[in-house]
This record gives C-alpha cells, sequence and structure tokens, in this order.
C-alpha cells in the first residue's frame, strides 16, 4: 500500500494544471496537477477549498438546538448529520435506551435517507460517466444527456429519489432540514395514512433496486479490465457493524480490515474513537487527514463507504441485498475488491438494502407508536456514530452545567476518505495523463476518481488548530493591489 503522495522537485520549474471546480459533487473541491515539459506528472492533490467551521460556531448554542444545526452543513445529508448529532445528544439526557417507537422511526429516516442519497448519486451524478465513456463528448456526458438516450433509467432515478425524500418528510416533518430527531427520541411517528401511503411505492422501489445492482454488476463483466484496474490501490478499511457482524447502518461497533482482508480491530466501542482514531491537518486543504493511531500518521489511512461496508460486515440483514453481497465479494475473489468503481456496485447493494429496510419497517407497528421520548441520568458528553452514505459519520460533544455545548468534533465521513481520494487521483493521473497532452475527457478521469467516493465536500471543511489563509486586495477593475498569507504555522508572508 503506497503511504504518501509523491513531493514535486523544483515545482516553480513545472506547469501547473488545475480542475476547478470539480463538477457533479456535492460542495467546492479542486484537484491540481503539476507536470514537466515532457508532460510527466509529478504531484496531484486533491483540494478543499471552502470552509464551515460548525466546530466552532456552535459552541456555546444550547444542545438541543445541534440536531438542528448542524444538518445545515448540507442540503444532501442532512438526515445525518441531524441523526448522529441525536445520538450523541442522547447520552446528556440520560437516553440509554430509546423506545421501540423512537428507534424504528430514526432508522426508517435514516435508510430513506440512503436510499435518496445512493440513487442521486448513481442516476444524477456517476451515471453519465458509466453510460457514455469517462472522455464522451461533454455537451451529453450529463444527466440530461441520460435523459435523452436512456429515458426509463433517468425517470427511476427521479421517482426513486423522490420516494426516499418522502419517507424523510414523514418521519422528519420535511425533506429537507427536518426536525424530527431529538435529544432522547423522536417527535412524532407514523400516522396509519403515511404508512399506507409509503406501502404503495416499496414494493416497486425493491425491484427498480434490484435492476440498478444487475445493470452496474454488467457493466463490470462488461468491461473488467476498467472497473478492477481504474485507480486501484490496496487500503486499510473501516465500518460500524451490528453487534452480530451484519451490515447495520445505524448502531453498532467498529470494525477494521487491513488491505488483505484481514481484521485488525473489532468491536470496538465508537464512545472510545479518540483511542483509534487521530487527526492531522496539512496546509493545502481545509479537510483534516484521520488515520488509525496504532499505525501511526504514514500508514495508518484507511477508506469508508459501501465498498468498505459491504466487504466489512460478515451478512447483510436482508435477503435480496445478501444474495447481491456474496456474488460481489465471490466477484473480487480471495482479496478485497480495491479498484475505486466498485463503489458503485457497493452503493447499489446499499440501496437495495435500504429499500429492503424501508419495507420491513413499513410493517412493524411500533412506528405509529404514541412512546416517542425517554430520558434518564443528566450527562455531559456523548458520542454518535451512524453510517451516512458516504461512510462512518462521527458526532462528538461536550456541554455544561448550563445545557451549552462547549466542545464539538466532527469527523464525516469524506473526511475519513481524504487520503483515499488524494491516493485514487494520483494512480489515474499516472495511468491516464502522464505523457499524453491534457484534454478535456483525460481530465474528466480524474473527477471520475473522485466522484466514485460519492465525496461531499462542504461537510468535511472543518480543520483542527491554525487555518492556513490567504488574503487578495482587488481594486474595482479585479486587478490585484496586494495579497498576504498566512501557513498553518501561524505565519504571515506577503506574496507579492
Amino acid at each position: 500500500m503506497s503511504t504518501t503522495l509523491e513531493t514535486a522537485t523544483n515545482p516553480e520549474n513545472l506547469r501547473r494544471v488545475a480542475i476547478d471546480p470539480v463538477s457533479r459533487v456535492e460542495g467546492h473541491g479542486k484537484v491540481t496537477i503539476l507536470l514537466d515539459d515532457k508532460n510527466k506528472v509529478h504531484q496531484v492533490r486533491l483540494h478543499i477549498v471552502e470552509f464551515r467551521g460548525f466546530e466552532k460556531f456552535i459552541q456555546g448554542r444550547p444542545y438541543w438546538e445541534v440536531p438542528v444545526m448542524v444538518q445545515r452543513l448540507c442540503g444532501i445529508c442532512p438526515v445525518s448529520h441531524h441523526l448522529a448529532a441525536s445520538k450523541a445528544l442522547d447520552a446528556i439526557v440520560g437516553a440509554k435506551h430509546l423506545t421501540p417507537t423512537a428507534e424504528k422511526i430514526r432508522r426508517l429516516m435514516h435508510y430513506g435517507q440512503i436510499f435518496q442519497s445512493h440513487a442521486l448519486h448513481f442516476f444524477h451524478l456517476c451515471s453519465p460517466d458509466l453510460l457514455f465513456g469517462f472522455d464522451s463528448d461533454v455537451s451529453r456526458r450529463n444527466i440530461v444527456g441520460v435523459a435523452e438516450k436512456y429515458p426509463e433509467t433517468a425517470k427511476r432515478g427521479v421517482l426513486m429519489r423522490k420516494f426516499g425524500q418522502e419517507v424523510i418528510r414523514h418521519t422528519a416533518g420535511k425533506r429537507v432540514h427536518g426536525t424530527g430527531a431529538v435529544p432522547g427520541g423522536v417527535n412524532k411517528s407514523l400516522t396509519i395514512a403515511e404508512r399506507d401511503e409509503l406501502l404503495k411505492g416499496i414494493y416497486q422501489m425493491v425491484a427498480w433496486s434490484r435492476d440498478a445492482v444487475h445493470m452496474i454488476k454488467e457493466l463490470h463483466h462488461q468491461n473488467p479490465e476498467l472497473y478492477n484496474s481504474f485507480g486501484a490501490f490496496r487500503a486499510n478499511f473501516m465500518s460500524m457493524v451490528g453487534y452480530d457482524g451484519g451490515l447495520d447502518l445505524y448502531h453498532g461497533t467498529l470494525r477494521g480490515r487491513d488491505e488483505n482482508g484481514n481484521i485488525m480491530f473489532d468491536g470496538v466501542d465508537y464512545r472510545n474513537y479518540t483511542d483509534l482514531i487521530g487527526e492531522e491537518v496539512k496546509n493545502w486543504s481545509y479537510m483534516k487527514f484521520p488515520y488509525l493511531k496504532s499505525l501511526g500518521k504514514e500508514k495508518g489511512w484507511y477508506r469508508v463507504g459501501p465498498l468498505s461496508r459491504v466487504q466489512n460486515c460478515d451478512f447483510i440483514p436482508t435477503p435480496l441485498a445478501e444474495i447481491e453481497r456474496r456474488e460481489f465479494v465471490a466477484y473480487s475473489g480471495v482479496m478485497p475488491m480495491h479498484a475505486p468503481l466498485g463503489y458503485h456496485w457497493a452503493r447499489m447493494i446499499e440501496m437495495l438494502h435500504a429499500a429492503e429496510m424501508i419495507k420491513d419497517l413499513l410493517h412493524d407497528d411500533a412506528i405509529t407508536g404514541s412512546e416517542l421520548m425517554t430520558s434518564g441520568v443528566r450527562g455531559i458528553e456523548g458520542v454518535g456514530v451512524i453510517e451516512a452514505p458516504r461512510g462512518t459519520l462521527i458526532h462528538h460533544y461536550r456541554v455544561d452545567e448550563n445545557d451549552l455545548v462547549t466542545m464539538c468534533n466532527l469527523i464525516v465521513s469524506t473526511t475519513h476518505n481524504n487520503q483515499a481520494m488524494n491516493e485514487a487521483v494520483r494512480r489515474v493521473a499516472q495511468q491516464y495523463l502522464n505523457g499524453h497532452e491534457i484534454t478535456e475527457g483525460l481530465l474528466n478521469h480524474i473527477e471520475v476518481a473522485v466522484r466514485a467516493f460519492d465525496p461531499c465536500l462542504s461537510c468535511a471543511t472543518h480543520a483542527l488548530g491554525k487555518m492556513p489563509l490567504e488574503v487578495e486586495v482587488l481594486n474595482e477593475a479585479g486587478e490585484q493591489l496586494s495579497s498576504l498569507s498566512r501557513s498553518a504555522e501561524g505565519v504571515v508572508c506577503s506574496l507579492n
């Protein structure tokens, strides 16, 4: 496993190519590539160029506001932050065990989020690359082009995402930035009418999800050389698994495997994540670089998300998705699948699992129950972890005697994947760009590697310590008058 990105020598003599912004992802990021006069690649980096700062500005707020505030990190996966924060703050109100209704409403909300997010990413953001080719005509390499050439596929993608959003609306109060989960439980259950409305469509969603798995599986079988080698690199991987070792996207313990698939740790209580994971910052990105402390900063990086989860669990507890998981594992052989494009196959298996889970929960009478809240002995600290669409999501809070938040630490899914994404874009650049004349299609190969991880870059922009900063002063014509930079170490210098 490669552990570091290459360092460019004499960068002042190299040509810089930037992909700014990376398209068809959530949030803002860019990739920079340093090339010599023969187009040999010397350095490739994924930069996160926006800063959010939620870890700081929620300090001093009453803890009960947090589940609603932190979901403003994102308009695509707000439910994930909403639930992770609520789980963390359950400890503050002493809710060691939720009522069955609260537990299952939260799970229904969560699987609705998984379903709609996976559908959005696959059909809207990635299918243009997979169906038309990475270097196809850019004018049709988008969702409009998919709708024209594959209208049924595009239609299903829209309707599947719509169904997931309806699940969220009925459980959280509205489709985006709802208020359904609160510390200690939920503030509403489903009515019989709401449940029956969702039941009308769920069987179609299960069927379409099976078709989506078969679609991406067929693409792998048609072109194994591409799908098994594109940007491939070996890496550790981590996820949460259920207490029985099965796939559980809402609750469980942490398990990690090395690049060969051997278990490195298992059954780790996620409340002790700080014993397991360290965080590093670098001066060229606003996103943190997590690592496993036992392996150190150089070798301890890992990846999370569907590709890790489907291979890390012992089984999937819904029958159709379990059949597909077994075929996926058999396809990759003795060793785990490490190719980034494998994320799409694993993601569709999870979407099928989410549809099956929604179906089962809709048939559970507890979701229409009336016991919504529980509480116990007041606490001062809480950690909440769920498996968000993009991977393991950690929320950690401390609260003082006045009920105000004094500390917040967030390690979001895309942050866990930071080094892995950098490794993927480096491998792709070496595979496809090295020594070639740079074209839009070749640069899109870099973006394809980033998109495979389904990054949510706006969620991931938090940092430890001092931030590197550049300030430019422009006149009314847009001409630069002066500029200053501050390094991550706090050193200020003029760039003029």
